[in-house]
């Protein structure tokens, strides 16, 4: 018996004076093959920050600026971006008790309106969104690491995608052999990337002592470099959102956390408005010792910044960024490698993505999909254009989860629900979601059509491979042989149910 055959007889009552009998077996049955609950309160909070703060606080600076035309607006949008992330995290909490499930948006929409809408999430998920955000963040990690071997021009086009992709094998290799590996890893990273953040607001704090607060003062900061627009402002939010984004990764590993009806809502509520914080001070930090001007011309703007402040001290910068962005790559994997295998247990993927290393009991197939579509789009060009298309599909799939959470409260008004927000909360978001998509959409309309294409080229590919289940024997045949070719090589079976929850013994 593998421990996925229970017989159902046994689930019975036992006769009085056999259930230590029964117990004693149950102590017997071997360790299950299955995602194992290792992710504590600390754990959580490291998966969450370390997602957000990768490569997004020392990328969207310039981007946020740029659209938002004025060093005041710029600080009023990482704000209010926080904000918004607040108001959809608070959201998340809800679903993520009330359908405790792994893959965060895919599963909850999978749930309330069906496998179509769930399928399309997960399609762009999986072709462009996460494989992009993995690879921006590691050419980042590249860029900052090469740049001290490159001091007067950027580094090469091929080193950096040597080292990009040296840096995304190392860390899939980490997340296949231990959660446990990867979890310390997200722990000890992410408290390294707010050190290296804290250096920069205490510096930055300092140059305001010191009255070096030009860029800063009322009349200056909203000094607009150039005519703005609604819908200007509104591609400096889609900006900000992709460094936000990973706000809503802890719902990717629900059923990794150790009591999830605490410890997700709590991480949360603990790590939202830390980083909140950490992004506000250190773009108050950059204008302090940086020119609106200097800021936007600047490819690496904690490097400049560095430059401008640190002396002899500068290489302490790129390292810290170097660091940063080496957790964020780590957090990447480890979360969108779950949404890989909660889509292959659902049938919208290969079956092979659903299973996990006999051993180590870690997704090793989703992970190596995650692998190598990252380093396809490596291999492509440039990537830093595609930000974003990635933030408008990642704007929308949290919209449409946010709106199921209305639907979900309508279609099932009974249902038990640990923690239940206030209807203001996503309505409010919504709100926020619909102007920001709206101006979007007005002002970039080839941008947000490529994001749209992206997810609709999923509809015939749901009907071909998941709706239509009368396909020739050959294709089944052929699947199930790359399937099993697929289990020799990575060593995977399915996950096993456990025995205790089908016998479901009475409590003492």
């Amino acid at each position: 018996m593998d421990g996925s055959v229970w017989n159902r007889s046994n689930s019975a009552k036992p006769l009085p004076g056999a259930r230590d009998k029964m117990k004693e077996n149950y102590k017997k049955v071997p360790e299950r093959v299955t995602l194992k609950k290792e992710i504590g309160l600390l754990s959580a909070c490291a998966i969450i920050i370390g997602n957000i703060i990768g490569s997004g606080i020392f990328i969207s600076p310039k981007g946020v600026l740029e659209h938002s035309g004025s060093v005041g607006l710029a600080l009023i949008v990482w704000v209010l971006g926080g904000g918004v992330s607040a108001l959809g995290s608070l959201c998340y909490a809800e679903l993520g008790v009330t359908i405790p499930k792994s893959g965060g948006d895919y599963s909850y929409v999978t749930e309330i309106f069906g496998g179509l809408t769930g399928f399309l999430l997960l399609w762009s998920a999986v072709l462009i969104m996460y494989p992009t955000t993995l690879a921006v963040i590691a050419l980042t990690f590249s860029n900052y690491v090469l740049q001290p071997a490159f001091p007067y021009c950027a580094p090469s086009y091929v080193a950096t995608r040597i080292l990009s992709t040296a840096c995304i094998l190392l860390l899939t290799w980490v997340n296949c052999s231990s959660v446990r590996w990867a979890t310390r890893i997200q722990d000890v990273f992410t408290v390294g990337k707010l050190l290296a953040l804290g250096l920069i607001i205490v510096v930055g704090l300092v140059q305001l002592c010191k009255g070096h607060y030009e860029a800063l003062h009322p009349q200056a900061a909203f000094e607009f470099l150039r005519p703005v627009s609604v819908g200007q402002v509104a591609l400096a939010f889609l900006q900000a959102s992709f460094a936000f984004s990973g706000w809503n990764f802890l719902n990717y590993v629900t059923e990794e956390v150790v009591e999830p009806r605490r410890n997700v809502p709590l991480a949360i509520y603990i790590s939202i408005p830390l980083v909140t914080l950490v992004y506000t001070l250190t773009n108050i930090a950059y204008f302090s010792s940086m020119t609106p001007e200097e800021l936007l011309a600047s490819n690496a703007v904690a490097v400049t910044f560095g430059e401008k402040l640190l002396g002899m001290f500068s290489s302490i910068m790129p390292i810290s960024v170097a660091l940063s962005t080496f957790g964020g790559i780590n957090g990447y994997l480890f979360t969108s490698s779950r949404l890989c295998f909660s889509g292959a247990r659902e049938g919208h993927l290969p079956s092979l993505l659903a299973m996990i290393h006999l051993k180590h009991c870690t997704p090793i197939p989703a992970l190596m999909l995650c692998c190598t579509a990252t380093i396809v789009i490596l291999c492509i060009g440039e990537t830093h254009n595609l930000i974003n298309y990635v933030s408008f599909i990642n704007y929308l799939s949290y919209g449409v989860t946010i709106g199921g959470l209305l639907y979900y409260r309508w279609k099932k008004p009974s249902l038990y629900r640990p923690i239940k927000v206030n209807l203001m909360v996503p309505i409010s978001y919504l709100l926020f979601w619909a102007f920001l998509l709206g101006f979007s959409l007005y002002s970039e309309p080839v941008v947000c059509g490529v994001g749209l294409v992206i997810m609709l080229t999923g509809v015939p590919v749901y009907f071909l491979g998941v709706s239509w289940k009368d396909k020739p024997k050959c294709i089944y045949d052929f699947i199930a042989s790359i399937t099993y070719m697929g289990q020799k090589l990575c060593f995977v079976v399915f996950p096993q149910i456990d025995p205790l929850e089908q016998a479901n013994p009475p409590q003492s």
